[in-house]
């Protein structure tokens, strides 16, 4: 493992302490025997369905990679399944270390360069975010509902809130923003091996959307994205769906019923739009942000009152589950298949990281040498 990584790994995990720490200190009355209680009781089949959903989802990648390749090197979907597979086990095995193990089995497999490759991959992150988003707008701000009202005035109350403090808080922003120009400065005249690795993503971004050769690919493209995220909101329905009708104490004392077959589509995106966010704080294994993040909205106020009544114990069994459903079920198929393909994930996720560094020195030297 690299010593930035090791670094990476290090800051990551003081992170997350801190963030559980914080986390459990508000949870003293934690009852771990209702958690065992909650997370024992669902249903199995709504479990096996999210599994199935999530397995159709990286099929879906398949076939959105397919399209990408067909301008350069057009090949069938099928061939691309098991790299998506393998892929995403090396993933939630090796976190962020694994993440770049899709397009160098692809590229491997398809004979085609890691750059080219790199370019999709990056190019597939913008379809991700723009596919949720238009999600989000869609089922929350034109369908409406009562999630989205307690959205607003959320917004409304921090923007009144920051309005209304922002005399007294302008000297501090104002020392914000020469702190981050200053450390922009200090960063650029140190080496700048994080800008060349940002214009190394910039340029495969630039390079990826080449693969995008006319209107129709591109509403290919785009149908295939939304209706892959879809699938992965039905995965997360279905799993909260699992817990059925369940009865809660909560902090207060009072006993409820907590309806979790009453979550809608509307109520998942808000979850899923959380989960992504925290994703960016990730150890090997999956662990990390995402299910603090999860964990925390389900027990927020958008769902701890009527009629889901999402008390900390339900929420914790709640969370754990989405991350072995969306996240970890692909591992026992993607050992299987690297087996099949006598792939080693270790080997796999070392070679991947060195072809990013490649990538990455290659700037560097184009870089060097347009300065000369």
């Amino acid at each position: 493992m690299k010593k930035k990584q090791i670094l990476s790994l290090v800051v990551i995990a003081a992170i997350l302490v801190v963030l559980v720490y914080f986390q459990f200190r508000s949870w003293r009355t934690f009852d771990w025997a209702k958690f065992r209680q909650y997370t024992g009781g669902v249903s199995l089949w709504h479990i096996a369905a999210a599994i199935a959903l999530t397995y159709l989802a990286y099929l879906m990648r398949a076939i959105r990679w397919a399209i990408f390749l067909k301008p350069t090197a057009p090949t069938s979907f099928r061939r691309l399944i098991g790299p998506q597979i393998v892929g995403f086990a090396a993933l939630g095995l090796f976190g962020r270390a694994g993440e770049f193990a899709r397009p160098y089995l692809i590229a491997r497999k398809e004979k085609l360069t890691f750059t080219s490759q790199l370019a999709v991959w990056t190019v597939e992150r913008f379809f991700d975010l723009g596919s949720v988003f238009v999600l989000i707008a869609t089922f929350l701000f034109l369908v409406g509902g009562e999630k989205v009202r307690l959205l607003e005035q959320d917004l409304h109350h921090g923007l009144v809130s920051v309005a209304a403090s922002s005399s007294h808080k302008l000297p501090l922003l104002v020392a914000a923003v020469a702190l981050l120009v200053i450390f922009y400065f200090l960063l650029r005249t140190a080496g700048g091996k994080l800008a060349r690795a940002l214009r190394a993503k910039f340029d495969s971004f630039k390079a990826g959307f080449n693969t995008i050769h006319d209107l129709s690919s591109f509403l290919q493209i785009v149908a295939v994205s939304v209706a892959m995220w879809l699938m992965i909101a039905g995965a997360y329905i279905q799993v909260l769906h699992a817990y059925g009708a369940v009865p809660v104490t909560m902090p207060n004392g009072i006993s409820h019923i907590a309806e979790m077959r009453s979550l809608g589509l509307e109520d998942v995106l808000i979850v899923m739009a959380c989960s992504m966010a925290g994703s960016v704080i990730q150890l090997p294994g999956g662990v990390g942000g995402s299910q603090l993040a999860v964990i925390s909205i389900l027990q927020s106020h958008f769902f701890s009152g009527a009629p889901t009544y999402v008390t900390p114990e339900l929420a914790v069994s709640c969370g754990i589950m989405l991350w072995l459903v969306t996240f970890m079920s692909v591992v026992p198929a993607g050992v299987v298949l690297a087996r099949f393909e006598n792939i080693s994930f270790l080997r796999l996720s070392a070679e991947s990281s060195q072809e990013e560094e490649l990538v990455e020195e290659k700037v560097a030297q184009e870089d060097t040498a347009g300065a000369s």
